[in-house]
This record gives C-alpha cells, sequence and structure tokens, in this order.
C-alpha cells in the first residue's frame, strides 16, 4: 500500500463497505486506500481540525467533485450518519474515542469499526463489550511506536454479549492467546521501564509494592501463566 506501517496495517483491516467514515482522518490516507481501490462507495472525511481536513480534501479533491467524498469539519461523529457501515478512528486516546461514541447527541456504535486507541485500551475494549458491541481482532503492533488496533462492530439482536478475563482487557484477548512478537516486545519494555523505576533510591515502598507486582503480572503474561 505504501503509506507507512501503521497506515498500512489499518488498511489492510478495513472491509469493504457502501459507506466509509475516517474520524479524525488527518491527511485521509485511508480513505484514499477504500476510494482508490473501489472498497466504497463513499467516504466521509472528519475532523475538528481545519488545517487537518484541507490536507485530506487535497489529496481527495477527485473523488469529492465525483461526488464519492465529502468533508465535515467537526467534533467526533457530528455530521456522520449513525448507519455509516465502517467507521475508522485512529490516532487518538482510548478514552476520547468512548467520548464519540457516547456522545448523548450524536453517538452511537458503528456496524463496522477499526480504533487503533493510543492509551486506555483497556478502557475502550470494555467499553465496546458493555455497550452492544463486540470484538473480532485485537492486536499489538510495531511501527517505531508501539499500537494497538481494535476491530469489531455492534451486536446483532440477539447476539450473546461476549465474555472478557480482566487480563483479555487489560492486553487484549488475540496478544494472550496469539501472542505476536510486538506484544511481547511491548510487554518486556514495560518491565525494563519499572526496573528504572525501582532504582530509584527515594521511591516509597507502597509505590516499589505495586511496581514490583505490576512487573510480576507482566512476567506472567510473557510466561504464558496469566492469560
Amino acid at each position: 500500500m505504501g503509506y507507512g506501517k501503521r497506515i498500512d496495517t489499518l488498511c489492510a483491516l478495513l472491509a469493504p463497505a457502501k459507506t466509509f467514515a475516517d474520524v479524525g482522518c488527518d491527511h485521509g490516507y485511508c480513505s484514499e486506500y477504500m476510494l482508490k481501490n473501489g472498497l466504497c462507495e463513499k467516504a466521509i472525511l472528519s475532523d475538528i481540525s481545519k488545517g487537518s481536513l484541507q490536507k485530506a480534501e487535497t489529496l481527495l479533491a477527485p473523488y469529492m467533485r465525483q461526488g464519492r467524498a465529502v468533508s465535515v469539519l467537526g467534533d467526533g461523529f457530528a455530521g456522520v450518519p449513525n448507519d455509516t457501515d465502517e467507521v475508522l478512528i485512529a490516532g487518538i486516546g482510548g478514552s476520547e474515542i468512548i467520548s464519540i461514541l457516547s456522545d448523548k447527541k450524536y453517538g452511537f456504535m458503528p456496524k463496522r469499526f477499526v480504533f487503533q486507541p493510543m492509551h486506555d485500551a483497556e478502557k475502550l475494549r470494555r467499553y465496546i463489550i458493555e455497550n452492544g458491541g463486540y470484538i473480532e481482532r485485537d492486536f499489538t503492533f510495531r511501527d517505531g511506536k508501539f499500537y494497538e488496533v481494535i476491530c469489531g462492530g455492534k451486536r446483532e439482536q440477539g447476539q450473546a454479549q461476549q465474555v472478557y478475563t480482566p487480563a483479555e482487557y487489560e492486553f487484549g484477548k488475540e496478544n494472550l492467546l496469539t501472542r505476536p512478537k510486538a506484544f511481547l516486545e511491548r510487554m518486556e519494555k514495560l518491565i525494563n521501564n519499572i526496573d528504572k523505576y525501582l532504582k530509584v533510591p527515594t521511591l516509597q515502598e507502597d509505590s516499589r509494592k505495586t511496581l514490583l507486582e505490576k512487573k510480576e503480572r507482566l512476567q506472567g503474561v510473557i510466561g504464558g501463566e496469566i492469560k
């Protein structure tokens, strides 16, 4: 695809859809991928930043002239119809994504989604499962930094709510099951960071105890004892 590993990873997870919304679209690369490859009939470009939206509008100008792409300057799902087939939200915090989904005026659980939270992935997993959604993919990948991506959609009527363990909420069910290299590297990095804090001579005893417990838990994840 050639957009760089992070964007290419997100694009590879997108499914064909009649309507596609790229919320927080920035440059609009994922919308370009969908349109150029005939994977959607219409793309909605949404961003709260006028500058970012203008970058996407410039990139996708031919599609906008054809009426296959429209831009919306606004926050969250403002201007995004709740019957949109697929939604991408990438590059913002998990708590911010929850705020978009739960907004009383515009919020909804998309039919299908690809979310790439920069942090608070555990909170986002829990919100999805407890508020009418389901998760089908959930894994860590690396592109310089470590990233987490969560794919899924809205539960159909009669579809049972998924059951997640505390560890699956915290680390991701797919990560614990398939143990991708990037996930294990991230666990090792977190342990190394804890070891640095443990060497601080002024560290309080309560903090030391908490860090040691967290280190033991991460070691248990790497060793496969925590699932």
